[in-house]
C-alpha cells in the first residue's frame, strides 16, 4: 500500500487513510436513500435504484482510487436526480429508460472526451484565482447544504433564509449544533479523527432527542434487490411512442443529453478543484494530481451507473470532509468503496446515522475550505470580482456548475473592462461564449 498510494510522499498514514475514507463514506451515504427516493418518482423500483446506486458509487470511487489515486468518491450526484426525475420523465413524459439512455451516451462521450484530454484542458484553462474562488465557494455550498439538512436554516423564519429557534419543536438542529462544537472542541485539540468521531457521538446524542431512530423489527442485515440492468430505449432518441421518426423527438433528446453532459462536466471539475486545493493534491505544475484519471473514472462511472439503472455519477463534494479527517490518497477511496459495497447488506445499520450527525462535519468542512480565501488578489479588481462572483454564486444558486459558469463569464467582461484580455486563455473564451449561449437558450426555452 506504501508504494502503491504513496502515503508517506503524500504525508499521510494508512490509519488516516481508513478514518478518512470512512468519513467521507458517513457524509454522504445519504445518497443510498435519497437517490431511490427520487428515482423512483420516474417509475422505477426504490429497491433496484438503490442497489445500482451502491453499485456505481463502488464502482466509481474504486476507478478514482486505482486510476488516481485521490481521495474523492463518486455516486449518483443530486440534482441530476432531480432533473432526470422531475424534468425528462415527469416534465417532458419520456420514459425512465429513455433518460437512461442519455445518461449512458453522456458517460460514453465523457470517456472519450477523458481519455483525449480534452476536459484535461478545460481544467487547466479556468485561472488561478477562479481555482481558489472555486475551493471556497464550495466550502460555502456544503456548510449551507449541512446547515438545511440539520434544519439549522429555513425558509420559514420570516426572512429570505434564516435560523430557526432552538426549541424542542427543531429537535434536529440542536443535536447538529451540539454536534459542530463537539467537532470543534475535537478538532481544536487535535484529536484523530475529529469529524468522524463528531459523527458516531452526535449519532448516539441523538437517541434521547428522537432525531436517531431505532426501529422495534431493526435487522442489520438486508438481501440487495436485482437492479434494471440495460434499461435502455434507443430507438426513442428519434421515434414517437407509435414508432415514427420525428425531428422533435431528437430535438428534445439532444435537450436532455446537453443538460446532463454540461451540469456533470462542470459540477465533476469544481470538486476536483476544490478538494485538490484543500488537500494540496496538486503536481509540479500547481494542477490537479492525475486528473485525467480522475475524470475517467467519473465517466467511467456515469456509463456504468447507466447500465445498471441509475442518474449520472459525479465526484461527490462530500469528500472534502474525509480530506479534512486525513485523507490525502486513493486508499481512502478504496475504504470509502469498500462501505458502499458493504451498504447492499447493512442498509439499515447505515441508515441509523441521521443528517444531524452528517451535517456538523459538512458545515466545519466550509470553515477548513475557507483557507484559500487569502490567496486570491482582491485588490486586482479583474482578478477579486470574478472570485466573488464564483464564490457568491455557488451557494445561492445551490450548484457548482452555475458558480463556474457565471466565474468565467464576469472574468472574461473584467478583463476585458480591464484592458487585460491578452491574459485570457483561449480555451476560457470558448467557455465564456458557450455560457453565455446556455443562458439565452434556457432564457428562450
Amino acid at each position: 500500500m506504501e508504494k502503491f498510494f504513496k502515503l508517506s510522499e503524500r504525508n499521510t498514514t494508512v490509519s488516516k487513510e481508513l478514518i478518512g475514507g470512512i468519513t467521507t463514506f458517513l457524509a454522504m451515504a445519504y445518497i443510498l436513500a435519497v437517490n431511490p427516493n427520487i428515482l423512483s418518482g420516474a417509475g422505477m423500483s426504490w429497491g433496484a435504484v438503490f442497489t445500482a446506486t451502491a453499485l456505481s458509487a463502488a464502482i466509481a470511487t474504486l476507478v478514482m482510487a486505482f486510476c488516481a489515486n485521490l481521495p474523492v468518491a463518486l455516486a449518483p450526484g443530486l440534482g441530476l436526480n432531480a432533473f432526470f426525475t422531475y424534468t425528462v420523465v415527469l416534465g417532458m413524459g419520456c420514459s425512465f429508460q429513455l433518460a437512461l439512455t442519455a445518461v449512458l451516451l453522456e458517460g460514453v462521450l465523457f470517456i472519450i472526451l477523458s481519455l483525449c484530454g480534452i476536459r484535461e484542458a478545460i481544467i487547466k484553462s479556468i485561472p488561478e484565482g477562479l481555482k481558489k474562488a472555486v475551493a471556497v465557494g464550495i466550502g460555502l455550498f456544503i456548510a449551507i447544504i449541512g446547515l438545511a439538512n440539520a434544519g439549522i436554516v429555513s425558509t420559514e423564519t420570516g426572512t429570505l433564509i434564516g435560523f430557526v429557534n432552538f426549541t424542542m419543536a427543531n429537535k434536529t438542529a440542536i443535536v447538529a449544533v451540539i454536534g459542530l462544537i463537539l467537532t470543534i472542541v475535537l478538532y481544536t485539540l487535535k484529536i484523530p479523527g475529529a469529524i468522524l468521531i463528531g459523527i458516531i457521538i452526535t449519532t448516539i446524542i441523538g437517541i434521547p432527542f428522537g432525531v436517531t431512530t431505532i426501529p422495534e423489527d431493526f435487522k442489520p442485515f438486508s438481501a440487495p434487490s436485482a437492479p434494471h440492468f440495460f434499461a435502455f430505449d434507443f430507438k426513442g432518441i428519434v421515434c414517437t411512442s407509435a414508432g415514427k421518426f420525428s425531428f422533435a423527438v431528437l430535438g428534445q433528446f439532444i435537450v436532455i443529453f446537453i443538460t446532463f453532459l454540461f451540469t456533470d462536466l462542470f459540477d465533476t471539475i469544481g470538486t476536483l478543484l476544490g478538494v485538490a486545493e484543500q488537500g494540496n493534491l496538486k503536481d509540479e505544475n500547481g494542477e490537479v494530481s492525475n486528473v485525467k484519471g480522475a475524470l475517467l473514472a467519473d465517466a467511467i462511472g456515469t456509463a456504468v451507473g447507466a447500465c445498471l439503472g441509475t442518474s449520472t455519477v459525479t465526484s461527490f463534494v462530500e469528500s472534502s470532509s474525509g480530506v479534512a479527517a486525513g485523507a490525502r490518497t486513493g486508499l481512502a477511496s478504496v475504504t470509502t468503496a469498500v462501505l458502499f459495497l458493504l451498504s447492499l447488506f447493512l442498509s439499515p445499520l447505515f441508515f441509523l446515522i441521521p443528517s444531524a450527525a452528517t451535517a456538523p462535519a459538512l458545515i466545519f468542512v466550509g470553515y477548513l475550505m475557507m483557507k484559500s480565501v487569502v490567496d486570491i488578489k482582491f485588490d486586482d479588481p479583474t482578478e477579486g470580482i470574478p472570485a466573488f462572483i464564483t464564490i457568491m454564486t455557488m451557494p445561492f444558486s445551490y450548484s457548482i456548475a452555475k458558480g463556474i459558469q457565471w466565474g468565467i463569464i464576469s472574468y472574461v467582461i473584467a478583463k476585458c473592462a480591464g484592458k487585460k484580455a491578452k491574459e485570457i486563455p483561449v480555451v476560457t473564451w470558448i467557455l465564456a461564449v458557450i455560457f453565455v449561449a446556455d443562458i439565452i437558450f434556457e432564457a428562450c426555452k
